[in-house]
């Protein structure tokens, strides 16, 4: 397999996983959500969405994946951890971090199918 068909590949993903986090967002919206941030990046890992709903922040991984349980594992432990960490650097920024509570979400994303989301997933 050359470089350009890998590169193509590459593009294809991320156009994809971009979906996945833009049709996650509108899901959480619909559910009462503010959208705080997209792909909040920090040194320590990468956040898909930070979500609000009052003084709850909500982390959430955004997998696009044909079934839900390949969404789900597809969540590893060190990515559970850089996800945890970029939180509470994210938390740690807020004014008023002394009022809020989070939790670590995950949205799965599978074709010709509403996005499920999985509350305290990690």
């Amino acid at each position: 397999m050359s470089g350009d068909d890998n590169l193509a590949r590459k593009r294809r993903s991320e156009r994809k996983g971009r979906r996945a986090e833009y049709l996650a967002a509108f899901a959480l919206m619909l559910k009462g959500y503010r959208i705080v941030r997209l792909r909040y990046r920090t040194p320590v890992g990468e956040i898909d969405i930070v979500a609000r709903k009052g003084d709850l922040i909500a982390f959430v991984e955004v997998k696009a994946r044909r079934e839900l349980a390949a969404g789900v594992d597809a969540v590893s432990y060190p990515a559970q951890r850089r996800i945890a960490a970029a939180g509470e650097m994210f938390i740690s920024r807020q004014i008023d971090s002394a009022h809020l509570s989070w939790r670590h979400d995950i949205v799965v994303v599978s074709p010709w199918a509403w996005p499920v989301h999985l509350k305290e997933a990690f």
